[in-house]
C-alpha cells in the first residue's frame, strides 16, 4: 500500500468522514440539489439521460501496492466518463459508492476524492460528484454511476455500423496492457512512465465523443476489454464484419514497441488483446472527415455467406481475447 498515515475509517464517524470528503469532490454543472439529501437532483435539459456504472474491486481490478488513493479516484472517474463519451454524450454527474475496511486510512479516501476531482477537471470539465454511499467491506470496493447529457444529439450505439464505413480510434492502444505487465513484473518504480500512467490513470479522450457524434459517427464504444473484443461487439450488434487494417495496426505496434522498449510481437499482442486504455472506437461514413484526434484503422464489410459477424485481420477472423472479469486477461503476456 502507498504510504498513508493518520486516522482510519474505523476511528471516525460516518459524518466526520463525509465532512472530510465533500469539500474535495468536484461540483457538477448539472446540480440542482447536491449531496446531503436522500437523493441528488440534477438537470436533464435533453429530457434523456445517458447512464452507466462500473465497479472496481480490490484484487481483480486493482492492488493497493500499485495504486494510490489518487490513482483509484482518477481511474474510477475516467472509466465511467469514457463510457458516456462513447455514446456521444457530455458527462454531467457522478454518483460514487465506496465500501472499505475499517482499517483504511482516511488519507487514502481523501486522496481518492482528489483523484476524482482532477479526472473530472481534466477530462470532463463541469462534471462532478452529486452523491453516493459509504459502507464497510473486507476489501476496498468502488462503484461509480455516471450520467451524461446528449444535448439534443442521437446516442451513438453499437448497432449502427454500415457496410463501407471507416473504422477509427482516438486515444492510445496497448499502453495500459504493457503497464499492467510491468506492474506484475515488479516495475512500479522502473517501468515506462507512459505505460504505467495508462494503466493507473487512463486519460481517455472524453471530448472526442461529442466530436464523433457531430461528425456523424454511426457506431462506437470505449476500448476497455480489448480492441478485438470490443470491435467484435460492434460487429455482432451491427451484423457486419469489422476488417482491421493490418498495416495501420503494425504501425501502431511499432510505435508502441519503440517507445516502451518491447519487441514488436508483444506490442502487437497488447494492441489487439490488451485493454483499459479506454480509447474511443468509432465507425464513420466512408466519405466523412474524421474529427481531429481520430485515426483510421479499417473498414466495415458485409458478412460473407456461412460466417457470423466478426473481426477480421489479415484476411481471417481474429479470436476475441481480452479481459474477462471471472478469468482475468486472455491472450496478453508480459
Amino acid at each position: 500500500m502507498h504510504d498513508v498515515s493518520g486516522p482510519t475509517l474505523g476511528d471516525l464517524s460516518e459524518g466526520e468522514i463525509l465532512r472530510r470528503i465533500f469539500p474535495l469532490l468536484p461540483e457538477s454543472y448539472a446540480t440542482i440539489v447536491g449531496p446531503g439529501d436522500d437523493c441528488a437532483v440534477v438537470k436533464a435539459p435533453d429530457a434523456r439521460m445517458v447512464v452507466t456504472t462500473d465497479m472496481m474491486v480490490q484484487g481483480p481490478d486493482f492492488r493497493l501496492e500499485y495504486s494510490s488513493g489518487y490513482d483509484l479516484g482518477f481511474k474510477a472517474a475516467a472509466t465511467n466518463l469514457s463510457d458516456v463519451a462513447a455514446m456521444g454524450a457530455r458527462p454531467s454527474s457522478l454518483i460514487v459508492a465506496l465500501a472499505a475496511p475499517a482499517s483504511t486510512p482516511i488519507a487514502l479516501v481523501e486522496e481518492f476524492a482528489r483523484g476524482l476531482r482532477e479526472a473530472c477537471d481534466e477530462l470532463a470539465p463541469g462534471c462532478g460528484v452529486v452523491g453516493g454511499d459509504l459502507s464497510t467491506s473486507s476489501v476496498l470496493t468502488i462503484a461509480v454511476t455516471a450520467l451524461g447529457d446528449l444535448e439534443g444529439r442521437e446516442p451513438i450505439l453499437r448497432s449502427g455500423a454500415q457496410v463501407g464505413d471507416q473504422i477509427a480510434v482516438a486515444g492510445v492502444l496497448g499502453y495500459a496492457a504493457v503497464g499492467l505487465a510491468e506492474l506484475f513484473a515488479g516495475k512500479l518504480e522502473t517501468g515506462h512512465p507512459n505505460a504505467l500512467a495508462a494503466q493507473l490513470r487512463p486519460r481517455s479522450p472524453i471530448a472526442l465523443g461529442k466530436a464523433a457524434a457531430l461528425a456523424g459517427a454511426t457506431a462506437g464504444l470505449d476500448v476497455s476489454d480489448s480492441l478485438v473484443m470490443d470491435a467484435g461487439r460492434i460487429a455482432r450488434e451491427s451484423k457486419v464484419v469489422l476488417r482491421l487494417n493490418e498495416d495501420a495496426l503494425d504501425g501502431e505496434a511499432a510505435t508502441l514497441a519503440i517507445e516502451v522498449g518491447i519487441d514488436a510481437s508483444t506490442a502487437r499482442q497488447a494492441i489487439l488483446f490488451g485493454g483499459e486504455d479506454h480509447a474511443l472506437l468509432m465507425t464513420f461514413p466512408a466519405g466523412a472527415t474524421l474529427p481531429e484526434g481520430f485515426r483510421s484503422i479499417g473498414r466495415v464489410d458485409a458478412v460473407e455467406d456461412g460466417l457470423d459477424p466478426h473481426v477480421n485481420l489479415g484476411g481471417a477472423p481474429v479470436p476475441e481475447n481480452g479481459w474477462n472479469p471471472f478469468t482475468g486477461w486472455n491472450g496478453v503476456t508480459s
